[in-house]
C-alpha cells in the first residue's frame, strides 16, 4: 500500500480505515498478521496517534482488529468479521472475483428470500402487498437495466418488510449493497428485463393469494433463473 500517495478521501481518519481495511479484506494482511506500529503509520500518514487510534478503534468495531497489550492491532480471523457492515460488505465486493462473491451471495439469498416470500404470503397487510405491487409496477415502467436496479431492490426490500419481522427486515437493509452488484451481474444478461418481469409477477401473484408454499417456489425459482443468468454473462466474460 502507498501510505504517500492514498486516494482523495474526507478526511485522514477515513482513509486510514478503508485502507487498512482494504489491507485485511484483500488478504495482504493477514489474520494473526500484526498491522505497522503506530510510529510507522503515525509517520506515514502524518497524523497524531489519537487520530491513528480512533482509526483502529473503527476496525475493532468492524471485526477485523484485536487490539491487544503489548502486542498492537492483530488482524483477527475472517469467520470474525462483520461481513455485512458496509463497509467490509464493499471492500469485500472488490476485492474477491464478481463469480465467487455471486455464488457466496446465492448460497444466503437461497436461505433467506423463500422464507422471507413464504413468510411475508402469511403477514402482510394491505399497504405491504400495495409497496410489493408498486416497486413491480416500476420495474415494469423501466426503460434500461439501469432503470431496472432500483424497483428491483425495492421489490425484495418490500417483501422484507412485509414479513413483518425485525431481524428479517434488518438483515434485509444490510443486504442491500450487496444484492445491488448481484442484480448488476445478471442485468447484464441481453434479455434481463423479459426475463426479471414474470418471475417476479409469480413471487407478487403467490404473496397477494396468500400462499406460502407457492411464494416460497416462486423465490427460489427466481434465484435459479438469476443463476443461470449470471453464469450466461461470467462465461461470456471468461470467453473473451
Amino acid at each position: 500500500m502507498d501510505y504517500r500517495h492514498p486516494q482523495p478521501r474526507k478526511s485522514m481518519h477515513a482513509r486510514i480505515v478503508q485502507e487498512l481495511g482494504v489491507e485485511i479484506v484483500s488478504g495482504k494482511l493477514k489474520p494473526g498478521d500484526r498491522l505497522p506500529a503506530e510510529a510507522k503509520l503515525c509517520e506515514a500518514y502524518g497524523v497524531s496517534r489519537p487520530v491513528l487510534r480512533e482509526a483502529t478503534r473503527v476496525l475493532v468495531a468492524k471485526g477485523l482488529v484485536l487490539s491487544k497489550p503489548r502486542l498492537g492491532s492483530v488482524v483477527r480471523p475472517r469467520d470474525e468479521w462483520h461481513m455485512l457492515d458496509p463497509d467490509v460488505l464493499f471492500w469485500t465486493i472488490n476485492s474477491v472475483h464478481e463469480g465467487e462473491f455471486f455464488r457466496s451471495l446465492l448460497v444466503v439469498r437461497r436461505i433467506i428470500e423463500p422464507a422471507a416470500a413464504a413468510l411475508a404470503a402469511s403477514n402482510a397487510t394491505e399497504n405491504d402487498l400495495a409497496c410489493i405491487r408498486a416497486a413491480f409496477e416500476h420495474m415494469t415502467r423501466a426503460a434500461s437495466p439501469e432503470a431496472l436496479l432500483a424497483p428491483d431492490l425495492e421489490f425484495h426490500r418490500a417483501i422484507m418488510s412485509a414479513t413483518h419481522n425485525d431481524m428479517l427486515m434488518y438483515i434485509g437493509h444490510m443486504l442491500s449493497l450487496a444484492l445491488s452488484e448481484s442484480i448488476k451481474l445478471t442485468s447484464r444478461h441481453p434479455d434481463t428485463h423479459a426475463l426479471s418481469l414474470p418471475r417476479h409477477k409469480a413471487i407478487l401473484t403467490a404473496i397477494a393469494n396468500r400462499d406460502p408454499l407457492g411464494a416460497r417456489h416462486a423465490s427460489l425459482v427466481q434465484l435459479d433463473h438469476a443463476q443461470e443468468d449470471a453464469e450466461s454473462v461470467l462465461s461470456a466474460v471468461y470467453q473473451e
